[in-house]
């Protein structure tokens, strides 16, 4: 039986404050932690926020293809590349910690690594610590809402169209748009056909020197960082309590 670990850590959207206590010991008491990087090797926003709790020598970086949405067969053998990697640093050390932004849980490269070691190596143990998500950063640093009461909460990934995005704007509740950057233009569309640019916000690089948090109605179709998040408050009536 394997005494092997593996903790996917989430280290929120960039603040390093944002790093839960349990993350941090996570960090800290792992024999080594892995953070992605794409094929570029330039240090990502995890790698900066990890820096800032454990010593450089104790950080390993692995690559992902973390840039490539095309093809397929070149993101597959990433994956697999970085599994087995990953595998020989658990076999050598026991216990390794993966940092990931946000949440180990929500849109990580952690779901795939965990996948293939649950395959390549069976007997691992695979463990999450949960983190700060942007929409949580993003709502606190803008004052917007997130939920109240009965409200419902859709999370959409623009990635998968900007279709995916007009339903989920036509219904009720609060909608928030991941990874938008690259179709600013058609976000902006979908939240002015469906009356919702009124009280949205986006931002990115939360937290960190080059942030950005503005309202939507200015979205034109000057491309925006890739991990741009969106924020379409649900539609009140500005009574207190109204929808308990």
């Amino acid at each position: 039986m394997s005494s092997s670990r593996l903790i996917g850590v989430g280290v929120g959207p960039g603040d390093p404050e944002l790093v839960t206590v349990k993350g941090v010991n996570a960090l800290r008491a792992a024999d080594v932690v892995v953070v992605p990087v794409m094929d570029t090797m330039e240090r990502g926003r995890a790698e900066a926020t990890v820096l800032h709790y454990v010593p450089a020598e104790k950080v390993v970086r692995v690559v992902f293809a973390l840039n490539e949405r095309t093809d397929r067969a070149r993101r597959e053998a990433a994956w697999d590349a970085a599994g087995e990697r990953v595998a020989q640093l658990l076999e050598a050390h026991g216990v390794v910690a993966f940092a990931t932004i946000g949440d180990p849980n929500v849109y990580s490269t952690f779901t795939y690594l965990a996948q293939t070691i649950g395959e390549s190596a069976p007997g691992t143990v695979v463990e999450t610590v949960p983190g700060i998500t942007a929409m949580q950063d993003l709502a606190a640093r803008s004052g917007a809402v997130l939920t109240e009461g009965t409200e419902p909460l859709t999370l959409v990934p623009v990635t998968a169209g900007s279709a995916v995005l007009k339903d989920a704007l036509a219904g009720p509740g609060t909608v928030v748009a991941y990874k938008f950057g690259r179709q600013a233009a058609e976000v902006a569309e979908a939240l002015r056909e469906t009356g919702r640019i009124g009280d949205a916000v986006w931002g990115s690089a939360l937290g960190l020197a080059e942030e950005s948090i503005r309202p939507a109605a200015e979205l034109d179709d000057t491309p925006l960082p890739y991990l741009s998040t969106l924020i379409a408050p649900a539609r009140r009536d500005g009574g207190r309590g109204g929808k308990l």
